[in-house]
């Protein structure tokens, strides 16, 4: 398709930006969650010292992986075997140091801006229900500058994958996608959040119209930025605001939209779904993997949600290497 030609056949490499963010991963009992306040299902912003005396209280002991939305997404492409990099800011610390480390044994190229305030974390309490009820403290991640986007983190770039939670720091976001177009790449860019597409709509629709040429949303996403809640309606709505249009619609599947044509995708089902955190940072991982490597688009979003299955069968984001071997079974 015309749409896929505007991403370089030479150019392979996909950049994300986004928060530096070490997820920690504690199982626990519902009586755990009141003994620390916590929101059931929800995310409380807290300092770096109410998460360490939260730990300190935790019966069993957490595993740490990096995490973030666009950071999901890039770990998983380089889990397929694509070129990756990501991009934020992280202490000069023990985590800020695990996060780089981890990265790199992940096959992701790290360029991380550093600071010399905390690495961000969010403790993510996981109760045997599979809820995940989380405290975040951004640190460092919340600390980017604008200047400090400079057009050599994207080189060789063919496509930049945006997390839409930069929207809540406009001149940042904003010099990521001056700076990421004049390096030639495409910009591919995740709506995250309806709260965010509800507290950023005039500076969506100005980024969106003149920057993003990949749009990816969910239906609640979608809602808040089209008005419309109906599949048709709203992936078609979507189609009109960027070359590629994604809508993600859960265990419905999902839906791909270019050029007046809409594209349905399958959910892959089989396994019981025990936690569909990253679900949606991981279909992008292998849809934007498909895109780089000259997939069709159908193709592109069957391993997108191959990927966004296989880590609803694990708690977190962190997909285990039988199942990056299942996605990458597809490829041949």
């Amino acid at each position: 398709m015309p749409a896929l030609k505007r991403v370089k056949k030479d150019k392979k490499l996909i950049v994300g930006v986004g928060s530096a963010l070490v997820d920690i991963l504690a199982h626990e009992e519902e009586d755990f969650l009141n003994k620390t306040g916590a929101v059931k299902g929800g995310m409380t912003y807290v300092s770096k010292e109410f998460i360490e005396k939260t730990l300190s209280l935790a019966s069993n002991k957490p595993r740490l992986v990096p995490g973030g939305s666009a950071c999901n997404t890039i770990v998983g492409v380089g889990k397929i075997g694509g070129k990756s990099r990501f991009i934020g800011k992280c202490g000069n610390g023990e985590m800020g140091r695990f996060f780089e480390t981890n990265l790199i044994r992940q096959n992701v190229e790290p360029s991380l801006l550093r600071s010399d305030s905390p690495t961000g974390r969010v403790l993510s309490i996981i109760t045997p229900d599979a809820q995940r009820s989380m405290f975040t403290f951004l640190g460092a991640s919340a600390e980017t500058s604008p200047q400090e986007i400079t057009k050599d983190l994207f080189n060789d770039a063919a496509i930049v994958h945006i997390e839409g939670y930069l929207l809540f720091n406009p001149d940042l976001i904003l010099k990521v996608l001056k700076t990421a177009r004049q390096s030639g790449a495409r910009i591919s860019l995740d709506l995250a959040s309806f709260n965010v597409v509800q507290e950023s709509r005039d500076l969506l629709d100005y980024i969106v119209e003149s920057f993003v040429d990949i749009l990816i949303a969910n239906e609640d996403e979608a809602e808040a930025y089209t008005g419309h809640r109906d599949e048709a309606q709203a992936i078609g709505a979507l189609s009109k605001k960027a070359e590629i249009a994604v809508l993600k619609v859960g265990e419905q599947g999902s839906f791909i939209a270019c050029e007046e044509q809409i594209i349905p995708i399958q959910p892959k089902t089989g396994g019981k779904i025990i936690d569909t955190t990253g679900a949606g940072d991981l279909w992008a991982a292998g849809f934007l993997y498909g895109l780089v490597n000259g997939y069709s688009l159908e193709r592109c979003g069957e391993l997108g949600s191959a990927c966004g299955y296989e880590v609803c069968q694990v708690i977190g984001a962190n997909v285990p290497d039988t199942g990056w071997d299942r996605v990458r079974q597809l490829l041949k």
